[in-house]
């Protein structure tokens, strides 16, 4: 590295086209460090032969990079004065030698540079560009105008600090153009995350050593009182190379208008601004070059793809895994995976979402792959992007499982062991079978614990997984309405709209409802589906499952009293006389109408009591007095009067002992009678006709069915749509309409973790009974993963219909504490986690489109929308859209 004037060069300028076009060239470039070290073996071994560059020059010095305010000195000095200037140092790492580091693990965020020469520069290019560039007729390669494209100089001031071993470093304004200095901030700040650079060059060693003198001679002197803290400060002119934010067309030409190191971050396209051609790429404020900050052509509805694709490749040690040498560990032998092409092809992949200054990749062969090994998603119908991320976390598992033979190992029971014990059993003999980066990295390790509710059998066993799909509270719960009758006759039918566990059973139900309507302990609920105007069936048996009654059913409660001895229950059911011309003659028919009802009877009854208990059901549906006719007066009467039993005595309600009248053929009450009688459950056979005098049998019988007909005068009494009206157990287009409240992600990891019973679909074996049950399960996190993946199932699925719900989680991004939710001390120091990486869904069920937000270096939040990224604030990271969140271990110091 050499001191210069303040006279800098231009890459894309007469003479630098000719440095260039040799592998004589003298200048230093400033390049990512991953893209050096890919190149770093096979420079090694040309240096061994026609290179030219001795060992010492393959050895690097390690600095670390800090804000200038962490030392006294010349460049607190500075950053008093020059507050415009961008100033920092960079401390040099003892025993840095890069020997002892190349092995090292490497960040994947950008922020690990290096400085190499020209001659090695170029040797890198080569490797890298074999595929572009091929040698022909034994002549040098050549570095190509495209890549002359991606470099700019930029002029730094060094200065050498005594005694802290480091250099201060400041990058002024009026030395580089705008553009340049605002491209040098964005690569070397330090205020959000600091950062080293390898230097390759051998020269920067120079700077503490007795050769000071020979860079002084062609070096500037700062002013005597910066002397006192600095020993010698030089001008330097670095080639950037890699880290370019200029934009490049799909066809792999640069923007005319971004070549130009002197323009500024707005773009001219077609000649005007702001209009976006399709033969370009947008590139937001010039983000999309940085290192990782590439986008993903659709090839057609894969959006779904590339949204989780872009989360896994900013997945830290999976990019720092693909980005090294992964192919030593592919296992070709496993009959489960894939022969190596899912990870080869998802290495591929990412290798070039990570190139420096790379255009939107076209997923091309990935896709191909993929559908080839997942026929699901052949074609480009639109998909799931979790049901995606499930089958390449497997696949890769599979084509980089180190097991090569897997062993067969019986689980054994915890015969009462320890739970640590058992866990670590398990545990163990999964990693026999199972050991690759993605078990190293995302599988995590729980307790499932089933109860069989018949002999109470206790079964644990402890389960990997990959991720976490988290039910919404709303999913887990099912809203029910109800229609509430009281038997008293003092209020009218009531709906009652209730909260129940979606896989509940009956009781479930009754306690939930009794709960709503304060029910009395000396009080029951009898629950029956009405269709058709009669009971089709009673929901006695509290363990009957929930899952049986459908949305559009319609319930009625019956608020009773408990039954203390053998009282029979009466069931009321309504008809009314109807006429019609059928073939120009009238005709009379009778129909059902209204909800039935019901109520306790005496031991001992006759027409007059049933008479009597039924006036008293029906007064909460009276029609107000001034409405009534003149012939009955039903106002002046009470819900609780009695009609005598007397002879002589005018009921003008009840038919007595009058026969009835016959009109065309078709039985029929007088005007102003209600005839009872005896009826089956359907009420449609009459079995005899009530006298208000005799006595009715009800004997061992347990329930009384009595049909009531109804004359179209005693109906103008009553509000008959009011003892009509019944409301579905669930109105799914009433209820979509009412915005649904947000939900912690807490809360869904509690509804995930919660006791709950299996359905009637996930039956389990108990050993003890020998027999299928449904038994009580119960989950809890024992083992946490590095990186934690948690879905959010927002799609349900049923025999009829699919569903989105547009729930908004509320989750966090910085500080997601699962220290209540283990089970045990795993060992871990800590059990937060930071998320870095969300997978959203906008729009409806089997359409939409999905995309990604990434969190990339510093506090800075990315939008990966296919193509397209650009930056986006953190307060936009939480919305409904959220789908699949990445998490990944807070690592505490």
């Amino acid at each position: 590295m050499e001191g210069h004037s303040d006279s800098t060069q231009r890459p894309d300028s007469d003479n630098n086209n000719n440095n260039n076009s040799n592998n004589n060239d003298q200048r230093v470039y400033f390049v990512p460090y991953r893209w050096w070290k890919d190149a770093q073996d096979s420079m090694r071994v040309d240096s061994d032969s026609d290179s030219g560059l001795d060992s010492e020059s393959m050895k690097g010095v390690v600095y670390s990079a800090s804000p200038a305010s962490s030392y006294a000195g010349p460049m607190k000095l500075i950053n008093n004065i020059f507050s415009l200037d961008l100033v920092f140092n960079l401390r040099r790492e003892e025993g840095s030698d890069s020997v002892h580091r190349e092995n090292g693990e490497v960040g994947v965020s950008g922020r690990d540079y290096a400085l190499v020469p020209g001659q090695m520069w170029v040797q890198a290019l080569r490797w890298h560009s074999d595929s572009k560039v091929a040698m022909k007729n034994g002549k040098s390669f050549l570095a190509s105008e495209e890549d002359n494209y991606d470099v700019y100089p930029l002029k730094l001031r060094l200065s050498v600090l005594r005694e802290t071993n480091s250099l201060g470093v400041r990058i002024c304004k009026k030395d580089n153009a705008g553009e340049r200095f605002r491209r040098a901030c964005k690569i070397f700040t330090v205020e959000s995350e600091l950062f080293r650079v390898w230097d390759f060059s051998g020269q920067t060693n120079l700077f503490f050593t007795n050769e000071k003198n020979k860079f002084l001679k062609d070096s500037q002197r700062q002013s005597d009182h910066d002397l006192c803290y600095a020993s010698i400060q030089i001008v330097l002119d670095l080639q950037i190379y890699g880290l370019s934010d200029s934009m490049k067309c799909k066809d792999g030409k640069k923007d005319e208008s971004v070549a130009n190191s002197s323009s500024g971050p707005s773009l001219m396209m077609n000649g005007s601004a702001g209009n976006m051609n399709s033969n370009f790429v947008r590139a937001s404020s010039g983000e999309a070059g940085s290192l990782g900050l590439t986008g993903l052509q659709n090839l057609g509805n894969t959006c779904f793809m590339n949204s989780s694709l872009q989360c896994l490749a900013h997945t830290p040690k999976l990019v720092d895994y693909f980005l090294g040498d992964y192919g030593r560990e592919i296992n070709h032998d496993n009959q489960l995976g894939m022969d190596g092409e899912i990870a080869l092809a998802f290495g591929d992949l990412l290798r070039k979402l990570w190139a420096p200054g790379a255009a939107p990749v076209a997923p091309r062969l990935f896709k191909s792959k993929l559908a080839r090994f997942a026929p699901q998603f052949s074609g480009y119908n639109q998909h799931d992007s979790q049901e995606l991320l499930a089958f390449l976390l497997d696949g890769l598992h599979e084509d980089l499982n180190r097991v090569k033979c897997k062993p067969y190992i019986e689980a054994k029971d915890g015969d009462d062991r320890p739970d640590r014990e058992v866990a670590d059993e398990y545990w163990r003999n999964h990693l026999a079978r199972n050991d690759s980066i993605i078990v190293d990295v995302c599988q995590g390790q729980y307790k499932s614990t089933l109860v069989c509710p018949l002999c109470r059998k206790v079964s644990v066993t402890f389960d990997p997984f990959m991720y976490l799909s988290l039910p919404l509270p709303s999913t887990t719960m099912r809203t029910m309405t109800l229609t509430l009758l009281n038997t008293n006759g003092n209020t009218a039918p009531s709906p009652y709209t209730i909260t129940v566990p979606k896989h509940g059973k009956c009781e479930d139900l009754i306690k939930a409802l009794g709960s709503a309507c304060s029910l009395g302990a000396d009080e029951t609920l009898l629950v029956a589906e009405i269709y058709n105007n009669r009971i089709i069936r009673y929901l006695e048996e509290s363990a009957d499952s929930l899952s049986l009654i459908r949305d559009d059913d319609r319930l009625v409660a019956y608020r009773l009293s408990k039954d203390t001895g053998q009282v029979p229950l009466v069931v009321f059911m309504h008809q009314r006389s109807e006429e019609q011309y059928i073939h120009g003659k009238l005709t009379s028919s009778w129909k059902a109408f209204g909800i039935p009802l019901a109520a306790r009877l005496c031991e001992s009854v006759d027409g007059s009591d049933i008479y009597n208990l039924y006036l008293n059901l029906l007064s909460p549906f009276q029609i107000p007095a001034e409405d009534a006719i003149e012939d009955y007066d039903i106002s002046k009467g009470t819900a609780t009067e009695e009609v005598s039993g007397k002879e002589g005595a005018k009921s003008p309600a009840i038919g007595g002992d009058v026969s009835p009248s016959n009109v065309n053929g078709v039985d029929s009450p007088s005007d102003v009678e209600l005839q009872f009688y005896l009826t089956d459950e359907k009420g449609i056979v009459k079995h005899s006709k009530l006298v208000m005098n005799e006595p009715v049998a009800v004997t061992g019988v347990s329930r009384l069915h009595v049909l009531v007909c109804w004359p179209e005068t005693q109906i103008e009494h009553y509000d008959t749509g009011l003892l009509s009206s019944l409301p579905e157990v669930f109105k799914s287009g009433f209820y979509a309409k009412r915005p649904q409240e947000s939900v912690s992600l807490y809360k869904c990891l509690e509804a995930f973790l919660q006791e709950e019973p299996l359905g009637p679909e996930d039956m389990w074996y108990c050993p003890g009974c020998k027999k299928h049950c449904q038994a009580i399960k119960k989950l809890d996190l024992w083992r946490l993963p590095e990186i934690l993946v948690i879905h959010l199932k927002k799609f349900s699925y049923s025999r009829f219909s699919k569903n989105k719900l547009e729930t908004y989680v509320d989750f966090p991004i910085d500080n997601f504490d699962l220290s209540p939710y283990i089970a045990q001390s795993n060992g871990m120091s800590c059990n937060r986690y930071m998320l870095y990486a969300v997978s959203n869904h906008y729009g409806s069920m089997g359409g939409g489109h999905y995309t990604a937000f990434v969190h990339h270096g510093g506090d800075q939040w990315y939008d990966f929308d296919d193509s397209h990224v650009h930056p986006i604030s953190q307060e936009k990271i939480k919305s409904s859209a959220a789908y699949v969140l990445f998490y990944r271990r807070v690592i505490e110091v």
